[in-house]
């Protein structure tokens, strides 16, 4: 049984920063409206920084820098010492409508919550809409069990009553930073025979993907696939991950098979089928790529289990493919319906508009698949 709150709960902002001059006011001029406390570390900023946070705080604190993502939030969430505690990074936003939200949920949040997971965009189309989003832990209870947990790609595990809250916190990039330095630490583990849970496994084939190094990123992920405490959205998405890796490697037929394995974890995900509906349309089996594209428009997203949700996948993408295919199948009717339903998703995409002019002159497709 839900028990009713009684009165508006605190809540105490946490970040960890480290030479974000360029970003920090943007984020925290939002976020001092509905954050009672905000709680700012520094780990080693050489520009204006900590001048800038203390224009919104005193609670100014300083941590060695150590690899270690967990360790410096963790020492920001010690600090912290409202009810609840929430974290951000320096290069995101919350969005007015949001910060709305956010002072509502104060009066309205449950009693008996622990956990409130929000939304998390972190890729945007040209009309600045959300194309790449998942659920994040957002804002936790303050006890000392919610704490994050590992070096990279820090997590705080989820644990007691969980709290779902449609308000979008927003990572809007202005600058890229050390590109290689998640993977420099994860290899740094590697080499001092630091074990790796499941995550870290996961994340770290991520990284060498990234990088080009397929043939390792083959290995780690065949090794995170090979446990059994690996979460089930990472393992699905690890299929599609290992899959990629086999093509940068030549090993085609490898990355179908795993593309398939990742069938057998739960209903195909929307992003696995356009995968699927790609790896055959690129080898000219246009009647398999059709099969697998409708299956990604009707595909449901599990959006709250914490999956990556690319948006995409579940309509504009699939609807373009198919708008090309039929095209070149001779089949115009069918592919003017699809490129019609493909600009329902992105009415000023450039594809859809370049398609759209082809069949008001009565042309074929004009535009190419997009990836």
């Amino acid at each position: 049984m839900t028990r009713r709150r009684q009165q508006m709960i605190s809540v105490s902002l946490c970040m960890i920063v480290k030479n974000e001059e360029k970003v920090l006011d943007r984020c925290l001029k939002n976020v001092r409206d509905f954050a009672d406390e905000i709680v700012i570390v520094d780990t080693g900023s050489e520009d204006k920084t900590k001048k800038i946070a203390g224009e919104y705080t005193d609670k100014i604190y300083d941590f060695p820098w150590t690899d270690d993502f967990a360790a410096a939030r963790n020492y920001a969430l010690d600090h912290g010492s409202s009810d609840y505690l929430m974290w951000l990074d320096a290069d995101d936003i919350v969005p007015k409508e949001s910060v709305r939200r956010l002072c509502a949920l104060k009066e309205e949040l449950p009693a008996d919550t622990d956990v409130v997971m929000m939304p998390y965009a972190v890729e945007f189309d040209e009309e600045g809409k959300a194309v790449f989003s998942y659920y994040r832990e957002r804002i936790v209870r303050n006890k000392r069990n919610l704490r994050f947990k590992g070096k990279v790609h820090e997590a705080i595990p989820i644990c007691g009553k969980i709290f779902y809250a449609d308000i979008s916190v927003e990572h809007r990039k202005i600058f890229c930073g050390d590109s290689a330095r998640n993977l420099r630490i994860y290899q740094k583990m590697e080499k001092n025979g630091e074990t790796m849970d499941s995550r870290s496994l996961y994340y770290y084939g991520r990284e060498l993907l990234f990088h080009g190094q397929y043939k390792k990123g083959k290995e780690i992920f065949h090794r995170f696939l090979e446990r059994e405490d690996g979460w089930l959205e990472n393992r699905i998405d690890a299929t599609r991950q290992m899959a990629y890796c086999c093509y940068g490697l030549k090993q085609e037929e490898n990355a179908l098979k795993a593309l398939l394995c990742g069938l057998a974890y739960d209903v195909p995900r929307g992003e696995t089928c356009c995968d699927l509906g790609r790896h055959f349309f690129d080898r000219g089996k246009y009647e398999e790529a059709i099969y697998w594209y409708k299956q990604a428009l009707h595909a449901k997203k599990a959006s709250r289990s914490g999956a990556f949700i690319q948006e995409d996948c579940y309509g504009f993408l699939p609807a373009i493919s198919l708008c090309v295919i039929y095209d070149r199948l001779g089949q115009k009717e069918e592919a003017k319906k699809y490129n019609d339903l493909a600009g329902t998703f992105h009415p000023f995409s450039p594809y859809y508009l370049q398609n759209k002019v082809y069949f008001e002159k009565g042309h074929g497709v004009g535009a190419k698949q997009t990836a």
